[in-house]
């Protein structure tokens, strides 16, 4: 009996499954800190608010502001004045808040280059085109409505 072809779906759905396993994999080798999503936050979307951050990352604003906190204290982040708010604060990330991000970046790849290149069947061009599906997957200038860029 011939099997079919896997859909779209099934394949979308495979592909969310192993990417967060990927990402889970990654914490538990690497034993990254924390701090390491929010400066990634950062990077992803330029200077945010703490309730920003505590959105984008799904926790509490209490916990955020904890966060933040240390990673000032590491030199990572900035915490300036909101400039239409003086009530509110801005996160930016710093040069060691980049050079930290640029270290963990290179923890993960060295891993994921370690178990690719293990792998007897895959081929530098299948890694290429995973990674530009994911980009494009998550580029934010993609328009699901219009179904281009």
């Amino acid at each position: 009996m011939p099997t079919t072809a896997p859909t779209t779906l099934e394949l979308s759905s495979d592909l969310a499954t192993y990417a967060a396993r990927l990402v889970r994999a990654l914490r538990r080798n690497n034993d990254l800190p924390a701090g390491a999503r929010i400066v990634s936050l950062l990077d992803e979307h330029g200077p945010l608010g703490v309730s920003a951050l505590a959105t984008a990352d799904r926790c509490s604003q209490p916990t955020m502001s904890a966060a933040v906190a240390g990673l000032v204290e590491k030199g990572w982040v900035d915490k300036l004045p909101h400039p239409d708010d003086a009530r509110s604060s801005v996160i930016t990330l710093t040069d060691v808040g980049r050079s930290a991000l640029a270290h963990f970046r290179r923890v993960n790849g060295t891993t994921v280059a370690a178990r690719f290149e293990a792998h007897p069947t895959h081929t530098p061009e299948d890694l290429a085109t995973a990674v530009a599906v994911l980009r494009d997957l998550l580029d934010p200038t993609y328009d699901p409505e219009r179904g281009t860029l």
